[in-house]
């Protein structure tokens, strides 16, 4: 008897471990962040009021820098914003938003959000206007897209240029770090450096695994069951 409940607990077990590591692969697929600010945060085209938030990448294949921004529990969006790639020389362990300077009492710009583990960001698109202020308040350079508010429609689509202090417009790959730097490709650290990989190829090849697993685990313990009898 001993023996069936051990063989039984074992199925139980390859049958969740079946359902979790599908939904734990997600989380990093979408980089599902959530996060609380203490005070109000501006992000490209609206104000947050101070709270808690869900940030998470936009499920598409096709583009890998739409950022959504979602209530506390995920069931309500609040804004959809454009970004860009953001890399850095050094990865950590924790989330990491990065803030413009603000001008007085006025509400911090979010410029970055970096997920745990990953060398790379999305840097926030603003609109031209908001950028140039931002560029000038902070004396550094800003992506910005030349109009005011960005539908669905236009946001894969309409071009991305970065605006200095000055005003002037340049390309952005020449003004901010959007592809993996030379010291970081030649010195990898693996034991940091979380790398994407798509959603439809991570996980069926350990669901087959596991579901060959729970036939084998069920076939003998049938076996048993009838040798025992």
């Amino acid at each position: 008897m001993n023996i069936v409940k051990t063989v039984v607990c074992l199925l139980a077990l390859t049958v969740f471990g079946a359902m979790v590591l599908p939904s734990a692969r997600a989380d990093e697929w979408n980089k599902k962040t959530v996060v609380t600010f203490s005070q109000a945060v501006e992000v490209p085209g609206k104000i947050l009021p101070a709270g808690t938030y869900t940030f998470r990448l936009l499920d598409s294949l096709s583009d890998r820098h739409i950022v959504q921004i979602f209530n506390e529990d995920g069931s309500q969006i609040i804004t959809t914003i454009l970004a860009i790639n953001d890399y850095r020389l050094q990865s950590t362990g924790e989330t990491v938003m990065k803030f413009n300077e603000r001008a007085g009492d006025s509400p911090q710009a979010l410029r970055a959000w970096f997920y745990p583990g990953d060398n790379f960001g999305q840097e926030f698109v603003y609109p031209k206007v908001r950028a140039i202020q931002l560029a000038q308040t902070t004396q550094s350079v800003v992506p910005a897209v030349a109009a005011d508010t960005i539908d669905d429609n236009t946001m894969k689509t309409i071009p991305i240029v970065a605006v200095t202090p000055e005003q002037k417009e340049v390309e952005v790959t020449a003004a901010i770090q959007t592809t993996p730097p030379v010291a970081a490709a030649a010195t990898p650290e693996p034991a940091t450096e979380t790398k994407e990989l798509p959603q439809t190829a991570s996980s069926l090849p350990l669901i087959a695994l596991l579901g060959g697993l729970s036939i084998s685990l069920a076939l003998g313990l049938k076996l048993f069951l009838k040798l025992a009898s």
